[in-house]
C-alpha cells in the first residue's frame, strides 16, 4: 500500500471510529480488508477506476462468497467516504462484485450437551480451585447471558453488583444494552471474584490486561473435551447461539432475543427461527386459532 493510500485509510478509519462508533475489532477488520484490496489493485487503492474495480471479481474468484461480500462492503464504504470528503469526484464501487450466498445456519448445542458441559464444570468448581471457579463463571456468562467474547473478557471487576441482576454493556458500535444475569450466574461470578486481586481492573485478568479472546476460545474447547463433547463443535460464539436458540425454543419473543443479543437489525436475529423448525411446526399445530377445529 502506498503512503498516500495508507493516509486515506487512516482518515477513513478515524471517521468510522468517531462518527460511526466502530469498535476496535471492526476497525482492524476494515484495515485488513482494505490492505488486501490494495494488493489486488497493485497498490492503487484511492485512485482505482471502475475497470480495475470490476476485475476484482476475477481476482477474488477463489475466495468464499462471504469473504468477497465483506471486502466489497468495506470498499463501498471507503469509496463513499472519499466522495463525501471531496477527495474523489466519482464512486467506482458500483463495479464491485456482489456475490449471492445463503447465510449459513449457526452451529448449536442441544440442551443435553449444554447440561453435560455444566455438570463437568460444576464438578471441577466444587473443589474451589481458582481456575475452575473462573471457568464456571465464564461458562455461566456465555450461555446464561449470550455475551460476545470481547464483551465477556473485557468486563471490569465491578461490572456485577450483588443484588443487581443485570449488566450494562457496551457492545458493537459502543451501543449500550442491558443484560440480565441469572442468580446462578451471579453466584458463580461472586465466587470467582473473591479470587481476583482487589486492585485488578478486570473481572478476568491475565498478565497486565484481561483474558484474550483466543485464550477464552481455548478454555471453552478444553471444557468441552472435559464434558465428552468434540472440541471442534464448540466455541464462545456457539454458546451465544445456543443461548438464543434455547430461549426461542422456550417461547421467548424474537424482539426480546434481539435486545438481549444486541443486534441492531432483527434480520440478524431471525436466523435462529430457522434452527428450531420442529418447535415452529408445533406452535402452528397447537397455538393457531384453527388448531382445535375438527
Amino acid at each position: 500500500m502506498t503512503f498516500e493510500d495508507r493516509a486515506l485509510v487512516d482518515r477513513f478509519l478515524d471517521m468510522m471510529a468517531a462518527e460511526a462508533g466502530a469498535s476496535r475489532n471492526t476497525l482492524t477488520a476494515y484495515r485488513t480488508d482494505l490492505e488486501r484490496a490494495a494488493e489486488s489493485l497493485s497498490g492503487n487503492l484511492g485512485n482505482a477506476g471502475s475497470d480495475a474495480i470490476s476485475r476484482l471479481g476475477v481476482l477474488w474468484s477463489d475466495l468464499s462468497p462471504a469473504t468477497v461480500a465483506r471486502r466489497s462492503a468495506a470498499l463501498r464504504r471507503f469509496y463513499g467516504f472519499l466522495q463525501e470528503e471531496g477527495i474523489r469526484k466519482d464512486d467506482p464501487s458500483a463495479a464491485l462484485p456482489r456475490p449471492a450466498f445463503e447465510r449459513p445456519l449457526p452451529k448449536i448445542l442441544d440442551t443435553n450437551e449444554v447440561s453435560a458441559l455444566f455438570e463437568a464444570a460444576e464438578a471441577r468448581a466444587a473443589s474451589d480451585e481458582p481456575l475452575a471457579l473462573r471457568n464456571l463463571a465464564l461458562l455461566e456468562l456465555l450461555y446464561g447471558s449470550g455475551l460476545r467474547a470481547t464483551e465477556l473478557v473485557s468486563l471490569p471487576r465491578g461490572a456485577l453488583r450483588v443484588g443487581q441482576p443485570f449488566l450494562i454493556l457496551k457492545g458493537k458500535g459502543s451501543k449500550e444494552r442491558l443484560v440480565p444475569i441469572s442468580s446462578r450466574a451471579e453466584k458463580a461470578v461472586v465466587r470467582w471474584r473473591e479470587q481476583v486481586p482487589t486492585g485488578s481492573l478486570w473481572l478476568f485478568p491475565s498478565g497486565k490486561s484481561h483474558l484474550s479472546r483466543i485464550r477464552l476460545y481455548q478454555l471453552v474447547r478444553a471444557m468441552a473435551a472435559d464434558a465428552g463433547i468434540p472440541p471442534e463443535r464448540i466455541s464462545p460464539h456457539v454458546l451465544r447461539h445456543a443461548f438464543a436458540t434455547h430461549l426461542l425454543s422456550g417461547g421467548a419473543d424474537l424482539r426480546v432475543v434481539q435486545s438481549l443479543l444486541g443486534h441492531a437489525d432483527i434480520a440478524t436475529t431471525q436466523i435462529y427461527t430457522h434452527v428450531d423448525s420442529a418447535r415452529l411446526i408445533e406452535l402452528v399445530n397447537t397455538r393457531h386459532p384453527l388448531a382445535d377445529r375438527r
